[in-house]
């Protein structure tokens, strides 16, 4: 059962013992490891790809990795609503959502980067009270339960204290929308400012965010299931993860601000209002 929203994050202390987790975290550790399977012997072999409505790359993998992933909830949970990237939404009314990326980052995958990930969370009543981010090429697994901490390769996560701009480092990803507004010269001050500007884009870079390695990600033209998961690992590391608005995560979500609470009020000034 999960703990109220209001209840304090209790830090972890030592490594993470699987067998004190949910029955919701245990079925979808055991779906990302099972679309691991699958999408890394894609990776080392051939795979046929076709272009979706929206011009987009799907493969094999991303079919099988679903397909993997649906199944694999659904027998736990068969009264669960599911919204897969490539399977669509089915029980949208149902108290609990599970909101599934396959493989984000296809067009990586497709030219083998290796910055490609399975994520995988679950909503409950409107909120993403728990997110399972496995980065398959490089052995990184992360996952979080809503007021019971975030962890990486079962060892806790912590966001960095660093709370000024001219030492922060900022990683910044998927651009385009940012910079047709007037969100790019705030963008540009931030620039400016930080001690390091990076693009380690995808999953990697909230993986060091939350890892207390760099301090925030800006990002412009997300969908839900490229974040949900990552937005619950981050803020249960100690972060804040709203859009460059500063509203919360939803289904409709465009755009992201995640960052150390020192730093978030700083950045979100300046891009509030810029983008949607």
């Amino acid at each position: 059962m999960f703990l109220q929203a209001d209840a304090a994050i209790v830090r972890p202390v030592s490594d993470f013992d699987e067998n004190s987790a949910s029955a919701y975290l245990c079925t979808a550790l055991a779906a990302a490891r099972q679309a691991a399977e699958i999408s890394r012997s894609y990776y080392a072999g051939n795979f046929t790809v076709t272009t979706k409505a929206d011009l987009t790359p799907v493969t094999q993998a991303d079919l099988e990795c679903e397909q993997a992933i649906r199944e694999t909830i659904l027998a736990e949970f068969p009264d669960h609503g599911f919204y897969g990237e490539e399977t669509g939404r089915s029980r949208e009314d149902a108290d609990y959502l599970w909101l599934v990326d396959p493989i984000d980052g296809t067009k990586g995958f497709v030219r083998r980067y290796p910055f490609f990930s399975t994520q995988i969370a679950l909503m409950h009543g409107g909120d993403i009270v728990l997110g399972v981010s496995s980065g398959t090429m490089l052995d990184e697994l992360a996952w979080a339960e809503k007021g019971r901490g975030a962890w990486l390769n079962g060892q806790p996560l912590e966001i960095s204290s660093i709370d000024d701009p001219d030492r922060a480092a900022v990683s910044v990803g998927n651009l385009k929308s940012l910079a047709g507004s007037d969100g790019w010269t705030s963008l540009g001050g931030i620039v400016e400012r930080a001690d390091r500007i990076r693009g380690y884009g995808d999953f990697y870079h909230y993986h060091l965010l939350a890892s207390g390695k760099i301090e925030a990600v800006i990002e412009s033209d997300v969908n839900v299931l490229d974040i949900a998961a990552l937005s619950v690992i981050v803020t249960e590391a100690g972060g804040v993860f709203t859009d460059l608005n500063g509203g919360p995560v939803g289904l409709e979500i465009r755009s992201v601000l995640a960052s150390n609470p020192s730093l978030h009020a700083t950045y979100l000034e300046l891009l509030r209002g810029h983008v949607a």
